[in-house]
């Protein structure tokens, strides 16, 4: 068992070689054992096919004496070229059974016991049999008319030279076995260690890739077959890795400057309110404005929070079926005092019958971060307005409307990027901290859904939220 598994876990050129080696030789063994057969049944065939002519001979030799008896003329066989006609065997009977010939090959033993029912009257009858000594011959039986008489004429070749021959022809297919299957396993291995070259190669180039080198890429011999497949495969990985990477170094050069900020204003508050005694009312004002700091750095704190969760798999969906307008109700309820700061009206527009299946808390999230964004970066006195519909598709789409100042075409992807903001008006200036659209958009893609910019709408920006329907 330990060998087997060493076998499994080895190295794949030689094991290569093993399997392929292995079959081979099965099929060469196959291909003895089904050549051997087809050899046996061709001598035999020739045998028969030898035998029937030399029955037809015997026949026209056979003649009857004045007395009754049952002669052959043996003079023809002891021609030259006539040699293998002596290792005939010959018995002739009468209807009756009665031995009336049996020729000096045979002697004293007979062929295959006494006769049987109609042996040979209706056509040749061949058969295996044996001599009364045990030995196996080819036997054929036919039925002859001479003068006045019926005879049945025996005719028997011992099957020994036939099995000889099919030994000797076994035994030479046998012996070029073993050089073959050692060629072909050289070719094997050199064809293998060729075809696996590339394979070494992208080894070789993996082990030398480091962090700071995920830019390269394995180099591709040929990109239609397997191993130019795996290659791209492996390049495909290494340009998601140097995307995440990337992707990771940004987002900890933003964390770090997004929560170095607030850290720096709190100190430096700190600093200038300790340079000189104050006021109770202006200490009051320094922690105020402090704590509004602590506020920022706890709700970016929190975002990160929930990201970090969201990217580890720890938050997992709670699904249930929820009416969208019940949900959208609960949302404004909480962002209504915000918009009445601005003196801002929202609207909406959500047939009742559309219901979703989501995590009603995730939903809210994300419509939470959205509307959020459209208060915030909206005028005072302005309108935000929501509308919800369903498609032919089932799908569900709630639209939020804002009149800011818009998202640039070149930008509408990357807005959902973490901590970007885009130069038209969202900025650190207006409070967030690029994080928002970023949980939006993985909420909405944890259902299954998908958010993005209506590129049509021209009046500031349309976000929309697409899930699949309930129903």
């Amino acid at each position: 068992m330990s060998y087997w598994k060493k076998f499994k876990t080895g190295n794949l050129r030689w094991r290569l070689t093993i399997w392929y080696g292995s079959v081979f030789a099965l099929l060469l063994f196959v291909y003895v054992g089904v050549a051997s057969v087809l050899h046996y049944y061709q001598l035999k065939e020739q045998t028969l096919h030898d035998e029937i002519q030399d029955l037809e001979t015997t026949e026209g030799l056979l003649y009857e004496d004045n007395a009754g008896g049952v002669h052959l003329n043996e003079q023809y066989f002891n021609q030259p070229e006539m040699p293998f006609r002596l290792e005939r065997m010959l018995e002739i009977f009468d209807e009756d059974g009665h031995v009336l010939l049996r020729n000096a090959k045979l002697g004293a033993h007979s062929i295959d016991g006494p006769l049987f029912r109609d042996e040979g009257k209706k056509s040749y009858n061949e058969r295996y049999g044996r001599l009364s000594d045990g030995r196996r011959v080819f036997v054929i039986s036919h039925a002859h008319r001479i003068q006045r008489r019926v005879v049945i004429i025996r005719m028997a070749y011992e099957t020994a030279p036939v099995f000889n021959s099919l030994k000797s022809f076994i035994l030479s297919l046998l012996a070029l076995v073993p050089p073959t299957i050692l060629i072909a396993g050289f070719f094997v291995y050199r064809m293998t260690k060729s075809a696996l070259e590339p394979l070494s190669s992208m080894v070789h180039r993996a082990e030398e890739l480091t962090a700071a080198q995920l830019n390269e890429r394995l180099p591709i011999v040929d990109p239609d077959d397997e191993l130019g497949a795996t290659a791209k495969a492996f390049n495909d990985l290494l340009a998601r890795l140097e995307s995440s990477f990337v992707q990771l170094r940004r987002f900890t050069a933003d964390a770090s400057h997004e929560l170095r900020t607030p850290l720096s204003s709190l100190r430096s508050t700190g600093e200038v309110c300790l340079q000189k005694a104050r006021s109770a009312e202006e200490y009051r004002e320094t922690i105020a404005s402090m704590l509004e700091e602590v506020c920022r750095l706890t709700q970016l704190l929190e975002s990160l929070l929930q990201i970090s969760r969201a990217d580890s798999g720890q938050i997992i969906l709670e699904r249930e079926v929820v009416p969208v307008g019940e949900i959208l109700n609960e949302t404004v309820s909480l962002v209504e005092i915000l918009a009445e700061e601005k003196q801002q009206s929202i609207t909406m527009t959500c047939p009742s019958n559309i219901q979703v299946l989501v995590d009603r808390a995730i939903l809210r999230l994300v419509l939470l971060n959205i509307i959020d964004n459209a208060i915030k970066y909206s005028p005072a006195r302005s309108t935000i307005r929501i509308d919800v519909d369903v498609d032919l598709l089932r799908n569900v789409t709630i639209r939020i409307y804002d009149h800011g100042p818009g998202i640039a075409p070149e930008e509408q992807t990357k807005i959902f990027d973490r901590f970007y903001r885009t130069d038209r008006g969202r900025s650190t200036g207006a409070g967030g901290h690029g994080l928002g659209l970023a949980i939006a958009k993985w909420g909405v893609d944890a259902h299954g859904g998908r958010l993005f910019v209506d590129q049509e709408y021209s009046d500031g920006s349309c976000f929309c939220v697409q899930l699949p329907s309930a129903l």
